[in-house]
């Protein structure tokens, strides 16, 4: 695995746990650098991870407002709080982070979608991501 696909499990751990929590973005971030730093071995997926939820938050208006704008009469309340997450980390790839190519961004939610979600969620995750892809 690579480290931008462990990375991309630690960002997406980081926003699960915080909408699952109900806790502030940047206390659960706070918490799992403190536990990066006591693991130099994981540092190369631990940066990308951190790039990854701060651009989240540097974009959280924009980011949710696409995903509302492009789930087709999905609220994100009503998501699963994965697929959220999912949403979240790919649509800042796609959207403010050139290095990563979009396809490279909608296959990496897809793929952690059919392992870590519902039977229905990779699909749903891929449309979304498309849609935004398609317009951005």
């Amino acid at each position: 695995m690579s480290a931008r696909t462990k990375a991309r499990k630690r960002a997406l751990d980081i926003l699960y746990s915080s909408d699952i929590r109900d806790e502030e973005i940047s206390i659960v971030l706070a918490a799992a650098a403190k536990r990066a730093a006591n693991e130099p071995s994981r540092e190369a997926s631990w940066l990308y991870a951190r790039d990854i939820v701060d651009g989240y938050i540097d974009h959280r208006d924009e980011i949710d407002e696409q995903i509302t704008t492009h789930s087709r009469d999905w609220k994100l309340e009503r998501m699963p709080a994965v697929d959220r997450a999912l949403l979240r980390m790919g649509t800042w790839e796609i959207l403010f982070n050139a290095e990563v190519p979009t396809a490279v961004a909608i296959d990496e939610a897809v793929e952690l979608a059919k392992e870590l979600s519902t039977d229905e969620s990779s699909a749903f995750v891929h449309g979304v991501l498309a849609r935004i892809a398609r317009t951005n």
